[in-house]
């Protein structure tokens, strides 16, 4: 069976490339290697969350990248959003690895990298948290990923997601709206829905 990039330490063959992509007006240089996802390109899924997210309807706090990668969604929050700590969280060791060379190669410094499947070794509150969920990983893991995240959001705090149609976005809003009381579609771009919720607690 071929790895996946949710396996917390991949053993295929480095294959380490350095390209440039901008996101949110900055031009970020990002190393990826075999056995990440979307190692060629930032994913179509993650920029359009990217440019989605409203930083100011978010109380003040840090944010959580769930499943971050190699980094694109929380490194270029934390280049824009100087004043927030970005928590960057990913099951994937060398995912991981390369996050935190990335964040060096951009010179940004308000970011904490942390091995943890979902919330597992995630202690704190967040004000936002935001998550390209690992559809492959399986629907259990990606319904934690949502029906979880309320406890570790403070007041005010919201969960964005992206999630394809095709691929459960309509269950997932379903679950959101179980969890949080409340879920809205921000967004819908060629098959994409950006889910929001809030924690009203």
């Amino acid at each position: 069976m071929p790895e996946q990039y949710f396996e917390s330490n991949p053993n295929s063959e480095h294959n380490l490339q350095d390209w440039k992509f901008t996101l949110l007006g900055n031009e970020l240089i990002f190393q990826t290697d075999n056995g990440v996802f979307s190692k060629t390109t930032v994913d179509y899924g993650s920029r359009v969350l990217i440019d989605t997210f409203n930083e100011s309807d978010a109380p003040e706090g840090d944010i959580l990248d769930l499943g971050c990668g190699y980094g694109p969604i929380g490194l270029s929050l934390a280049k824009v959003y100087s004043n927030r700590q970005i928590t960057m969280s990913d099951v994937n060791n060398r995912a991981l690895e390369l996050a935190q060379k990335n964040a060096k190669l951009n010179d940004i410094n308000n970011v904490t990298c942390l091995e943890s499947s979902v919330y597992e070794k995630i202690n704190d509150k967040f004000a936002a948290i935001l998550t390209n969920p690992p559809i492959r990983a399986g629907k259990n893991i990606v319904s934690e990923m949502i029906s979880k995240a309320k406890t570790h959001l403070i007041s005010g705090g919201s969960l964005w997601v992206v999630i394809q149609k095709k691929q459960g976005a309509p269950s997932a809003k379903k679950l959101m709206e179980e969890t949080f009381g409340n879920a809205e579609i921000i967004k819908k771009d060629k098959g994409y829905y950006i889910l929001k919720a809030i924690n009203e607690d």
